[in-house]
């Protein structure tokens, strides 16, 4: 009920303001672009790499599609923590206090409400780099696993930005955590596994175990939901934290 009544109150406030934001309107769209460019670019770099160096471009496919997996809750969280400093700084959590509508219904529709929007675009935009084939059950669970994702990157902005200047410049940071889960692709296990600091990893490390029909991959879903949980938890609380300043 929390949820439904935040999104009948703040849902049109939120798309008029994505509406009207170039930037969010970029951002929103933006997933689109890495998942087009795979599909018509890895071909032909395979081409390429194989020609003039001999160099097998296919094997690392499921690498590259994994990227599209992994920066779409990350896009979905930026145009959430970007509407989080907007609002903070029009005093809009202020302004809650004096209506039906809780903060912790606020919080709540703000955390389910990138994780709905990442998994849906996940669903889209995955099967449209086109360079591998993924199965139903494979897109949802790993939907599924990246989905958390959005709200942390979210809820990142919203805790330690202070306006969007500062939120682009954390947004740039984060984009490390991008990086361990393609250097975890090299490293066999149970090596592989010490990247599982990194919340990133798991999910893309799932989609590799279910495109190579590997098992146990129930473990790694697991492992990553939990792990995801733990730092929502903890986001949570220092947002809180920011907010009763």
């Amino acid at each position: 009920m929390k949820t439904a009544q935040a999104l009948r109150a703040l849902g049109p406030i939120d798309a008029k303001s994505v509406v009207r934001d170039p930037l969010l309107r970029w951002i929103a769209f933006y997933p689109l672009l890495p998942a087009l460019m795979i599909r018509w670019g890895a071909p032909w770099l395979a081409v390429r790499l194989q020609e003039q160096y001999g160099f097998d471009l296919v094997p690392y496919y499921p690498l590259l599609v994994s990227f599209v997996l992994l920066l779409t809750p990350m896009l979905a969280g930026m145009v959430i923590g970007f509407l989080l400093l907007d609002q903070r700084d029009d005093r809009t959590l202020s302004a809650l206090q004096v209506t039906p509508l809780s903060l912790n219904g606020y919080l709540l529709y703000r955390v389910s409400l990138p994780v709905a929007l990442s998994f849906l675009v996940t669903l889209a935009v995955v099967p449209l780099a086109g360079i591998v084939a993924v199965g139903t059950g494979t897109l949802l669970l790993s939907a599924l696993a990246s989905a958390p994702l959005a709200p942390f990157y979210a809820l990142t902005l919203g805790a330690f930005a202070e306006n969007k200047v500062q939120g682009f410049a954390l947004t740039k940071a984060m984009g490390i955590l991008l990086i361990p889960p393609v250097m975890a692709y090299f490293v066999p296990p149970p090596w592989q596994y010490a990247f599982g600091l990194d919340p990133v990893y798991w999910p893309a490390k799932l989609f590799w175990m279910l495109q190579a029909g590997e098992t146990g991959y129930p473990a790694v879903l697991f492992a990553g939901l939990a792990w995801q949980g733990i730092l929502l938890v903890v986001l949570l609380r220092v947002f809180n934290r920011v907010m009763s300043r």
